[in-house]
């Protein structure tokens, strides 16, 4: 039974599936399958611990205890209650549940929560008389339940906290990097210590701390204080003691890894986690800004994540990003630079092409990996020299290659112009020799959306209304091309007279005389009831009703109360031209 085979599910962040997947295969897993951000893979117990212990690229494993259709609450409610409890925890076992819910009858996690939760109790209370408490910080046990439309699938999770926390962070800056995801960005470009390794912008040191225990081939779960594992009711823990001490697969590393960062404190934290990390021997870290970046004197790659504007913020971001490019133009030759980033216009601000593109997500924020080759001379001069430089031809034949967000359209005409930019053939010379190799598609393609076969860059064809091709009248089955100015007028007698809006004329039956705002007749006074005609500029001067005095609103403007303002004596224009009746209404004195 120990030796017993069962399926297991590594989480991991989306980009990094591949990764993950080959790391479970140099473990020996079997039956290892890519999902979106999860690998599913087989294993005995030695293996989950394995996975959670050596993985560097996973959040966290779980195990699959039921996998039903449910289409409803009662449903899931039944799924959680038929499950054999006792065999994974006891009355006196505290759980905690977490959710991932992608479904229309779903919508709520903690409503999701809530129903496997009485499945749970109510199974205790049926066998036991008791029901085991839900606690959120530390439980024992942690059940993990994940709703795809229809499929609940409900798991123990054997990691407990994600496993990005390795153990060795000491110290810590604003927005640091996940170690989970630096350490694949280092896996993604290939490097395995075999020459130097840079990050001029280091931050706390993530990328250096995990480029180090890559080098050494040292497992992340060394450093770890506890997996959920170990309070399992089947928990082995002399399996655990020898998977732990095995540094059968640790290397030495001949080369060095140096960190750079402008700020004292941070290189200060870098300095302490490399420490915690127990790799401080093979790891450099000195205060010096990017301004100050030289040359290496050996063979170096470099991963770097610079700010991106969004929580971490430069005075000019743009310059910051031009001043990399220039220093990595005329200080890194030779060499290749990986950079990630969140925005465009910081990529376009480095003024190199880059040779390989991965779509990582950096928190919420989905972000692109770009690798940058610099390289003297001339491209055709380090060909015959035997070297291997990828171009744009390459990249268009990079599987993995993802556009960036913000090179994405709504609308679908654009998505199929964006998807043939990526997978059409190249175009750097193009001629009659290339002709026969492009297809039907792209013939259509290349007529829709502008570009010429001779040329070296597309043309958007301009559709002037002069250069439309007019259509004849006389067809029977072509209407004749019709005109704005040329369509036929309606003369009076035919029905109703046409009507315009801007020749108007007063006229009988339903066309009413055209109204003029300025030239409205005024309103005499004893019309309409015999009341005058008020005029706003014209109207009375305000009236203190509790003092019986009117008062000029001009004076003393803005001044007190409302009914207080210009405090004085009456004006003499209100008191000769307006006064008011015994009903307390104005009217306009006839001086005559």
């Amino acid at each position: 039974m120990e030796n017993q085979e069962f399926k297991l599910i590594a989480k991991t962040f989306q980009g990094l599936e591949e990764v993950l997947a080959q790391e479970l295969i140099s473990l020996g897993a079997n039956d290892v399958q890519i999902g979106n951000r999860m690998v599913s893979f087989t294993g005995d117990k030695e293996m989950m611990y394995r996975a959670n212990f050596c993985l560097r690229t996973a959040v966290r494993i779980l195990k699959p205890i039921k996998e039903v259709k449910a289409n409803d609450a009662d449903e899931l409610y039944d799924a959680a209650k038929s499950i054999e409890w006792l065999d994974y925890m006891d009355v006196n076992t505290t759980f905690r549940i977490d959710t991932v819910v992608f479904s229309d009858e779903f919508r709520h996690s903690k409503f999701v929560a809530y129903k496997v939760k009485d499945g749970i109790a109510d199974y205790f209370r049926e066998k036991t008389g008791d029901r085991p408490n839900v606690v959120l910080t530390n439980p024992k046990l942690y059940i993990n339940v994940h709703i795809a439309d229809d499929l609940v699938s409900i798991s123990l999770d054997s990691s407990g906290e994600s496993l990005h926390k390795r153990g060795y962070r000491v110290a810590t800056v604003d927005a640091p990097i996940n170690e989970v995801l630096a350490a694949g960005m280092i896996m993604l470009t290939g490097w395995d210590g075999e020459c130097d390794f840079i990050d001029p912008m280091c931050g706390s040191g993530t990328i250096l701390v995990e480029a180090a225990l890559i080098a050494r081939n040292i497992w992340p779960g060394l450093f770890r204080k506890e997996f959920a594992f170990e309070k399992w009711k089947d928990f082995d823990p002399d399996l655990l003691e020898s998977i732990y001490n095995d540094d059968s697969q640790e290397r030495e590393f001949h080369h060095h890894i140096y960190g750079y960062d402008i700020n004292r404190n941070v290189v200060s934290g870098a300095q302490k986690n490399a420490q915690a990390a127990g790799v401080s021997d093979i790891v450099t870290v000195e205060q010096r800004d990017m301004a100050d970046f030289k040359q290496p004197e050996e063979k170096a790659i470099m991963v770097t994540n610079p700010p991106y504007g969004e929580r971490i913020t430069t005075d000019d971001l743009l310059a910051f990003y031009e001043l990399i490019g220039k220093k990595l133009k005329h200080e890194f030759v030779d060499n290749d630079a990986w950079i990630i980033s969140y925005r465009q216009e910081c990529f376009d601000s480095i003024g190199m092409r880059p040779s390989t593109k991965y779509a990582l997500f950096n928190g919420a924020l989905e972000c692109e990996f770009r690798k940058y080759q610099i390289f003297s001379g001339r491209l055709s001069d380090r060909r015959e020299e035997g070297l291997d430089i990828k171009t744009d031809e390459d990249r268009q034949r990079n599987q993995r290659y993802k556009p960036h967000a913000s090179e994405r359209r709504n609308n679908d005409d654009n998505r199929e112009s964006s998807r043939f930019e990526r997978e059409r053939v190249p175009f750097g010379k193009r001629g009659d020799e290339n002709r026969e190799e492009i297809d039907e598609r792209h013939l259509r393609f290349l007529r829709r959306f502008g570009h010429t076969l001779d040329g070296d860059l597309p043309q958007t064809e301009k559709m002037h209304r002069d250069s439309r091709p007019k259509r004849d009248e006389g067809d029977d089955e072509v209407r004749p091309r019709r005109s704005h100015n040329d369509r036929p007028r309606r003369e009076d007698g035919d029905g109703r007279p046409r009507r315009s809006f801007r020749n108007r004329e007063e006229g009988e039956g339903d066309v009413r005389p055209r109204r003029s705002f300025r030239d409205r007749s005024r309103r005499e006074d004893g019309e309409d009831g015999g009341r005058p005609r008020r005029s706003f500029r014209d109207r009375p001067k305000r009236d203190d009703r509790r003092g019986g005095r009117q008062y000029d609103d001009n004076k003393n403007r803005g001044k007190g109360r409302r009914n207080d303002r210009g405090k004085g004596k009456p004006t003499d224009s209100t008191t000769k031209e307006w006064g008011f009746d015994k009903d307390g209404k104005p009217f306009k004195r006839n001086d005559n």
